[in-house]
Order: structure tokens, then C-alpha cells, then sequence
């Protein structure tokens, strides 16, 4: 009987620890972005759902050095989304390399094709198992600016973007274990029933990290909303409170609010 031949069809993708960063369905959401100037037309031609597609976009701002995708909300023309120039040249690349990457595949093709299907397959199997996801809905991405060393503690200091820090405290051996020094690229994780908002300047707590924004999205679900901080740099950082508290805090959006969470929430990640 004459053995089938392999054939490789390949999908570019940019993985974070947490994930894929950049893949086809999140490049063509940039692209759809572009062409429609609009979050809810560019879901529809993907097809996503709305969530997703903002959950898509808080998580590409998040990660990347700058954001790829700026929005408005309200105003005379009722506000928009739009690729940032950093937005266009990620694209322009991702489809470059996706021309080449799938050249090199077919260059593979004719060996995949001589007895070599056994390999294949463990390849494909210690792909599945290097690959990692989450549940923290915030992820964050940044460099270590600065370390403080207690008898227990490590504090750890990350810098976000201009104009906000992380700070995180995990253990010494957590500390020694990552082999933490300034200037080191490290990821964070908070999960967002962690985070609590506040809307008052004069308030006051305990709690390390103080990350102001406007809120840009709120998802309603039966019991808890999903609220969604964008800060000035783009990135974002989300929270679920419960309807009430919305209510009484007045969030709406638009609206200036904080993103409240304590410095032992923050889980930190180091790239392999």
C-alpha cells in the first residue's frame, strides 16, 4: 500500500509563556481593525465574538513594547479604534516572516516525505507539551527596575511603560530561583478578582500598586461586571466587581478609575 505523504501547513505564531501573542486570527483582527476603524465591524470579519476581540486586543497592548491598537470612546464622531503606526509595522512583519516560514516548510516537505512519519509525530507531541496557558486575566510584560532584599521578602519593581510601575514581593527562593537582576525582561500575572477599583484620588490604602486609567470596556454578567482600565501607554489591566459596587461607585465609561491591588497578588514569570 502507497504511504500518504506529509504535508505542512503552517501557522506563524509569536508565544508568550502565556500563549500565543500574535497568530493568524489576532493579525487578522489588527487587519480588520485597520480597514474598518471599528472593534465591533472588525470582530464580525473575522469572525470573533465582541469580548474577544477586546480581550484580544488588551492582551496584544499588554505584552507589546508599545501599543499596537489606540481607541476613543464618545466624542463628536461617536469614537473609533485604530491601528498605531507600531500596530502597521507589526503587521507588515508578521507577513513577512509568514512568507518565509512557510518557504522553510516547504523545504521540509520532501524529507517529512522519506519514512520520517514516526518523528513527525513525537515532534507534534513535545509541541502540545512546551505549551502553557493561564488564567490570569492580567498579563503584563516588563523590565525589573529595581530590588529590594528582607530576611523573607523580595520586593521586585517592574516598570510598565512611562509612567507606571508594578511591584510585586515573592519569597527569597522564588527570588533565587527566577535569578532576578535589574534590567532583566520578566512577566507578571494578577488575576482580576484580585484587583479592586476606586475612583476617588483621596483615598487611601495599603495595597502597592495603584494603576490609574480609563475605563474603556464593561462586560455585564448575571452577578459580577467585568471592568477594563486602559492606561495612557495603551496597556490595560481588568477587574471583576460585583454590580453593586459599580453602581456605587458611579463607573461608567469613559470615566477616570483605579486599578487597587496588593504587591503578594502579583505572580512573576521569567521567559525560558
Amino acid at each position: 500500500m502507497e504511504q500518504l505523504a506529509h504535508r505542512l501547513r503552517g501557522k506563524l505564531e509569536v508565544d508568550t509563556e502565556f500563549g500565543v501573542f500574535l497568530g493568524d486570527t489576532r493579525i487578522r483582527l489588527l487587519e480588520a481593525i485597520e480597514t474598518h476603524g471599528s472593534i465591533s465591524q472588525a470582530a464580525k470579519a473575522v469572525p470573533l465574538s465582541y469580548k474577544a476581540a477586546w480581550d484580544a486586543v488588551d492582551a496584544m497592548n499588554n505584552l507589546a513594547d508599545q501599543a499596537l491598537v489606540s481607541r476613543s470612546t464618545g466624542g463628536k464622531n461617536g469614537g473609533g479604534t485604530l491601528l498605531t503606526d507600531h500596530g502597521r509595522k507589526v503587521v507588515a512583519l508578521y507577513r513577512a516572516l509568514e512568507a518565509e516560514y512557510q518557504a522553510a516548510l516547504e523545504r521540509l516537505i520532501s524529507s517529512m516525505n522519506e519514512g520520517q512519519a514516526s518523528d513527525f509525530q513525537q515532534f507534534s507531541r513535545l509541541l502540545k507539551r512546551m505549551s502553557m496557558k493561564t488564567s490570569a486575566r492580567n498579563q503584563f510584560a516588563g523590565h525589573i527596575v529595581g530590588l529590594r532584599e528582607g530576611h523573607v521578602d523580595y520586593e521586585v519593581r517592574l516598570k510598565l511603560d512611562d509612567d507606571n510601575e508594578l511591584v510585586a514581593v515573592i519569597t527569597r527562593d522564588s527570588a533565587e530561583n527566577l535569578g532576578l537582576n535589574i534590567g532583566m525582561e520578566i512577566s507578571a500575572l494578577v488575576k482580576s478578582s484580585s484587583v479592586l477599583l476606586l475612583n476617588d484620588p483621596a483615598v487611601k490604602t495599603t495595597a502597592r500598586n495603584h494603576l490609574w486609567g480609563e475605563i474603556t470596556r464593561i462586560h455585564e454578567g448575571p452577578v459580577n461586571s467585568e471592568i477594563t482600565l486602559t492606561m495612557k501607554s495603551g496597556k490595560s489591566v481588568c477587574a471583576v466587581v460585583t454590580h453593586d459596587s459599580v453602581e456605587k461607585l458611579g463607573l461608567v465609561m469613559g470615566e477616570q478609575a483605579c486599578a487597587v491591588f496588593k504587591a503578594s497578588a502579583v505572580i512573576l514569570c521569567k521567559y525560558a
